[in-house]
Order: structure tokens, then C-alpha cells, then sequence
């Protein structure tokens, strides 16, 4: 699962699930469903920000850790939905006003309905939360090297990589770069390590869906990697993210004074 603060929770292809008719509908009333998620996100930010607030309280001391803030919080599937469903509704307002259709302001209300359920089962289930957050990687730079009896076998290959914590927890992988190699090998170098970075994990394959983890121990934080053979083929494959250390249902206390 990736951070919340990784990228958008959502993508068009989660409200295209949604909405079957929403590439329609955006293309038709010109509507930048991108910007929608964007907006929708920053009000979803804001949202965690109040619940995570809820969550402080006089019995602050029976917490393992301080109060979460949004950096630490993972997107679970309630929370991805709530997202999805603002978005959609912003799409539909926006084309609603457009319009004034009566088909658009009831697709408009359906998805502030859901919006709202998403929301709903969020507080009751609870926000998903890491102690140590490690944000997803930069693209790594991936470049060809001399391999010697090292080379790989003449090919584009794709490479990502993903940051460790000192748990050992790994973040979401960067966006894959790739390489031809002509004789060669490849050589990764990171990118902008976070400060809480223990090191980093290199997966590499012949195609973006088919790159497994390289390494056997975690790599420095600053220093490079270089293919040192035949590609592992099999193994831990590229991931997401961190999952929640604990899901913290969200009080529901009355305010005194």
C-alpha cells in the first residue's frame, strides 16, 4: 500500500471502474478529470487531518506513539473509495453547472452519497498508520556498464527501486526507468534519499511487469548498484508500499466546555 502523501489515492482508471461513462462525460462538458483528483485529494488531506486531530485526546499516554499526522497514514481501500467518490462528484458538479442537466445533478448526488459511506466506514473502521513512513522512491538513474563475465544477454531492461526504514519496512517503488545493454551490464544509482532511509531495494526484469528483487541484503542509502550476473528471475517482485504497523478506529467522544 502506498503513502497517501505518495500521489493521488485514486487514479482515472479507479473512477473509470466506477463510472463507466465518465471518459464520456469529461470529453463532452471539456472537464480536466486529473485536476478533479487533484482538488479532491487536497480535501481528502484536509478531512484525515480533522479525523487524526479526533484522535487526540487526555488519554494521549495510552498511544504507543505521538498522534499520527496525514504522512503516516496508508491508503486502505475505504479510503482510496472516498477519494474515488469526491472526485466523481466534483466531475459531475462541475458538469451539472455546466449543463443544468437533471441526469448529471442525480449522478452528481449519488456520488456525494457515496462519498459520504466511504467516509463513514473510514471513521469506523479506522485510518491505517505507520510508525516510520518511508515515501516512494524517484525514478532511479539506470545506465549501461561493462559486465565482462558479468554481461547480460543484449536487451532492454526495466529497473526500479524502493527505500527502507530501519525496520526493514520498504516503500513504494519508483516509476521503472529502463536500459539497453550491448555487452554489458547495468549500474542503478538512487535519488534523492529521504533522511530516514536505511538503504534500498533494486528489482530488475525484461519487462515492467516482471522485475524481481536483485539484491540480497539491503544496499546503502548512497551507494550504486551493479548487476552482478544473470538476473534473479524469481523472488520478491516490486511493491506498493508499506502496510499499516495499527488501524486506529476513530473516537467518538463528545467535546466539553
Amino acid at each position: 500500500m502506498a503513502l497517501f502523501t505518495d500521489g493521488l489515492a485514486s487514479s482515472i482508471d479507479d473512477l473509470s471502474a466506477q463510472d463507466a461513462q465518465l471518459a464520456d462525460v469529461a470529453s463532452a462538458e471539456n472537464i480536466d478529470v486529473t485536476r478533479k483528483l487533484a482538488l479532491a485529494q487536497e480535501e481528502v488531506a484536509l478531512g484525515l487531518d480533522a479525523l487524526l486531530t479526533a484522535m487526540s485526546y487526555p488519554e494521549q499516554s495510552l498511544w504507543l506513539s505521538p498522534r499520527p499526522c496525514v504522512n503516516c497514514v496508508v491508503v486502505t481501500p475505504a479510503l482510496r473509495l472516498w477519494h474515488s467518490y469526491r472526485a466523481l462528484e466534483m466531475v459531475y458538479a462541475d458538469a451539472f453547472n455546466s449543463q443544468l442537466n437533471d441526469r448529471y445533478a442525480g449522478k452528481r448526488d449519488q456520488f456525494h452519497a457515496l462519498a459520504n459511506w466511504a467516509y463513514d466506514k473510514l471513521v469506523r473502521i479506522g485510518a491505517g498508520v505507520v510508525f516510520d513512513p518511508i515515501r516512494r522512491a524517484a525514478m532511479p538513474s539506470v545506465t549501461a556498464a561493462s559486465g565482462g563475465a558479468a554481461a547480460l544477454p543484449d536487451a532492454t531492461y526495466y529497473a526500479t527501486m524502493a527505500w527502507i526504514n530501519k525496520a526493514g519496512e520498504e516503500g513504494a517503488s519508483a516509476p521503472p526507468a529502463t536500459v539497453a545493454t550491448v555487452g554489458g551490464t547495468l549500474l542503478v544509482a538512487p535519488a534523492d534519499p529521504p533522511k530516514n532511509a536505511a538503504g534500498w531495494n533494486v528489482y530488475v526484469g525484461g519487462d515492467p511487469d516482471g522485475m524481481f528483487r536483485q539484491n540480497g541484503t539491503p544496499i546503502g542509502a548512497t551507494q550504486t548498484w551493479t548487476q552482478p550476473g544473470p538476473l534473479a528471475a524469481s523472488g520478491r517482485r516490486a511493491g506498493q508500499g508499506q502496510v499499516p504497523n495499527y488501524i486506529k478506529p476513530v473516537p467518538r467522544l463528545i467535546q466539553r466546555g
